[in-house]
Order: C-alpha cells, then structure tokens, then sequence
C-alpha cells in the first residue's frame, strides 16, 4: 500500500481524491493546513506528497521548499488552481516533481502519480521512521524531530534492522546474528545490550521502542 500525504483546504476536494485514490490501494491522509503536513511529516515520511498552493496557513511553495530542504528525494505534486506560468515556474523551481492545475480528472492525476512513483520508486523506500525517528538510508543518516543524531556503524546498523522489521519482534540471537555475525563480528549478548543502551539514550529513551522480555525488541510506532 502506498501512503501519500495530502494538502487541501477544499473538504470536497479532499474527498474525491482520497476516495479515488483508496480504491487503488491507496493509503492516504488529508490535512487542511499546511502546519498540519508538516507536524506530520516530522513523525513519519510517506511516499509522497500531493500539495495545495493556497492553504489557510500559508502558501503551499513554502512547505514545498521546506519538504525539499529536509526530504530531497520525496515525491511532491502540487494540485491548484493557480496555472499561470510564473506560478507553474515557481512550483518547480521549490521543489516540486509535477504540476496538475485544477479541475482534473482523477484518472489523470492517478496516471501522473503512477508515473512519478517509477521515476522514484527508490525514493519511497529511501526513508523509514518510526515515531519522529527517521533513517534515511541513502545518505545513512538519523534524525529525531529533524535534529540530527550521530550514532556509531553499530548503532546505527541495530536501528536500521530494527526499522526494516518495524511491528516484529526480533530475537536477540536474529539481531546478533544480521547486524554482528554476517560481517564476521562474533559477539556476545553484552555486546547488543550496551549497543542498545547507548542507542536508546541518543534517541531519548524512544517509547516506539520495546523491549520483548526474554525475546528480543521490537519497533512500533505509538503516535
């Protein structure tokens, strides 16, 4: 299922593409502020992002550029009713993908998404996050609320295993053996537990993840 955040003051609107969309396989979520988008986003990245220039809060340009200063690879489509070119110059120039001028049918802006999700498929997997904790896999970075947080090879190779098996529990001898031993690391269980430790304080004691007792852990979101 793909998940797409979408920006739309007009319920109407929303409701039409959120409905077409859902029957496609669709997973998406309608914000009515701009402000809303963005608290959002600061907890989990979607695949994409379907944008409205005039939004209650502000102009939609704004977030585009925000979202592309934070997310380079995310997908984003603006839907407005604003089609002069120099509105059109400067949706792309702030980082949007495409540009679908208001009205349209709904099996174009379908084939338009289609079409920018191969041009980007990596992009939707690029980032995982969980609870305000995001990896972005390309660049190999973490970040908490958008803060960057420098974790060790070790720490960051046990987040990431965890995050790729996100709402599993996960054995400590299948995290020994996935993040330590298929390097060639044997290690002991002391070894996970002080990594744990250390990365569970980097990330302030994240209630997204649990320890399974006498398991393993396991990561699931909880906002």
């Amino acid at each position: 299922m793909i998940d797409l955040y979408y920006a739309e003051d007009d319920p109407n609107i929303a409701t039409s593409v959120k409905e077409y969309l859902e029957q496609k396989n669709f997973r998406v979520t309608v914000y009515d502020t701009l402000a809303g988008v963005k608290q959002a986003l600061e907890i989990h990245v979607p695949s994409m992002i379907l944008l409205d220039w005039n939004m209650p809060d502000g102009h939609g340009d704004h977030l585009c550029s925000w979202i592309r200063r934070n997310w380079m690879e995310l997908p984003i489509i603006f839907l407005t009713v604003r089609g002069e070119s120099p509105d059109i110059v400067s949706g792309f120039q702030n980082g949007a993908d495409d540009y679908v001028v208001k009205p349209f049918e709904l099996e174009v802006l379908y084939s338009r998404i289609l079409a920018l999700l191969r041009r980007t498929r990596n992009a939707a997997e690029q980032y995982l996050s969980c609870d305000g904790i995001i990896i972005d896999q390309n660049r190999r970075t973490v970040t908490l609320h958008l803060e960057e947080v420098n974790l060790s090879l070790a720490e960051y190779e046990l987040l990431l295993y965890l995050m790729q098996n996100k709402g599993k529990t996960v054995t400590r001898e299948r995290i020994l053996e996935q993040v330590w031993d298929v390097k060639g690391n044997y290690v002991n269980n002391n070894t996970l537990t002080v990594t744990m430790k250390r990365l569970r304080d980097k990330l302030n004691q994240p209630s997204c993840l649990k320890t399974v007792r006498s398991v393993g852990y396991r990561m699931e979101d909880t906002i």
